[in-house]
């Protein structure tokens, strides 16, 4: 018999019977003759409750199953004569696939955050993890499914890479030399190779041969912070469109993230509230402002003059040329204009090497998606198409021509305006779930000094 997924057989309209469902006890009680199991297979957030009647031939198995077991249920669903569910299942045939003893880590009690990342091989069976990544892995189709409806080609970026994207050199070296050879020749690529911060050099190429693109997989930086906001391990979302300049670039963005946080709250209402009950209570207005209003746009240096005359102190000094943190992105947003913001046209020391050169010859057309509780959520640019100009910034930088030849021809060949941005998917997980440490929605995260699991 085929199994069945208990979300199904929940919102199901009428009785199915037979069904056979697998899953995880989560709790049982006994009463004389017959003991109520809460069933979970991880479909869904609610359990599905099982009826095993004393009748049943291991019925002594059955009354010393413990929390953790993993069970095969066949039986008919009847309707429930208790309250808080619509359907019941009345065991006809159970069978325990995976004891669990009684020292099973996840007992009928609320776990801190800290605790639970010391067993994260476990933690995915908590109602709070479930949730969070049933609620990552719609997001994920979700991205899929906007850039396919809008005519987007998905490629692959390598994950080796001999390119630093950002210029700021906190990469992950990646070599099969022993430490008594120092000779990068004699290495596997015979150049130094790292693990990739960005595919969007790479996706630049595709664009201006494909016209609109997307990659979306895994990058990695090391950079030895331990802020709540930083892994050395994350994904990116990262399209990129020729014949864009950066308004629409900026339009992509804001549909984007409007598309991602509309098709959670329509699919996910289950696990998406109980976020907003036992997590954080002002989710729900935040999201529904999000998908409802407009995004603001800012020029950089309106939003410099907005904070200096803020009657507030910052700990990071705020003045033209200095990089907006994050206590400043989250007053913009929270505090003076209650809503999504984006700032556009930074100064050109604050930006990598390929952002489009403004007319002023002092800011580039780079732009930053920021949201309420999070901050920076996007980041993007028009890229610079010159090639002179192009060079020329990456000398001032200390960048090699020559080891981005690829790069720079690339604008010798029908070069044309185009722009992109790259969209860090454990924020919008943290923006969908008002989880506030990046470790909580990856399920196995990798930060300085831990690479467990």
């Amino acid at each position: 018999m085929k199994r069945t997924k208990i979300k199904e057989l929940l919102n199901a309209e009428a009785a199915l019977d037979p069904v056979l469902v697998k899953g995880w006890v989560r709790t049982k009680r006994d009463a004389k003759s017959f003991s109520f199991i809460e069933l979970n297979d991880g479909s869904c957030l609610a359990n599905l409750q099982i009826v095993a009647a004393g009748e049943l031939a291991n019925y002594d198995e059955i009354r010393h199953l413990t929390t953790g077991a993993a069970l095969s249920v066949q039986g008919r669903m009847i309707a429930s004569q208790g309250a808080g569910q619509k359907w019941e299942l009345q065991a006809q045939n159970l069978v325990l696939i995976g004891s669990s003893p009684d020292t099973y880590p996840l007992q009928k009690k609320r776990h801190t955050d800290e605790f639970l990342r010391t067993i994260a091989h476990i933690r995915p069976r908590t109602n709070k993890y479930g949730s969070a990544f049933r609620i990552r892995a719609l997001l994920a189709h979700a991205v899929h499914q906007f850039f396919n409806d809008r005519g987007f080609f998905y490629i692959h970026t390598p994950i080796l890479t001999a390119s630093d994207c950002e210029g700021a050199g906190e990469m992950f070296r990646v070599t099969t030399l022993s430490p008594q050879i120092d000779n990068i020749e004699e290495d596997f690529f015979g150049v130094e190779a790292n693990l990739t911060v960005s595919g969007q050099l790479e996706a630049e190429m595709m664009a201006l041969a494909l016209g609109d693109v997307y990659t979306f997989g895994p990058t990695f930086r090391a950079e030895n912070s331990n802020t709540r906001r930083h892994a050395a391990e994350f994904w990116m979302v990262e399209p990129e469109m020729a014949f864009c300049d950066l308004k629409e670039d900026m339009a992509v963005a804001e549909d984007l993230v409007r598309h991602l946080v509309r098709t959670v709250m329509d699919q996910c209402p289950d696990d998406l509230n109980l976020f907003a009950r036992f997590v954080d209570k002002q989710l729900m207005p935040r999201l529904e402002k999000l998908v409802g209003t407009c995004f603001e746009r800012l020029p950089y240096t309106e939003a410099v003059k907005i904070l200096e005359t803020a009657a507030q102190d910052f700990e990071y000094p705020i003045s033209y040329g200095a990089d907006l943190q994050a206590e400043h992105e989250r007053f913009l947003t929270e505090t003076y204009f209650n809503g999504p913001v984006i700032v556009y046209d930074y100064p050109e020391t604050l930006k990598p090497f390929y952002m489009r050169l403004n007319d002023d010859a002092r800011t580039v057309a780079a732009m930053d998606v920021l949201v309420p509780g999070i901050g920076e959520i996007i980041g993007g640019s028009q890229r610079e198409e010159r090639h002179d100009i192009l060079a020329s910034r990456m000398d001032r930088m200390a960048l090699s021509r020559e080891k981005y030849w690829w790069y720079l021809e690339s604008r010798r060949y029908g070069s044309v305006p185009h722009s992109g941005f790259g969209m860090g998917f454990e924020r919008m997980v943290m923006l969908l779930t008002g989880i506030v440490n990046i470790r909580d929605v990856i399920p196995f995260p990798r930060t300085p000094k831990h690479i467990d699991f």
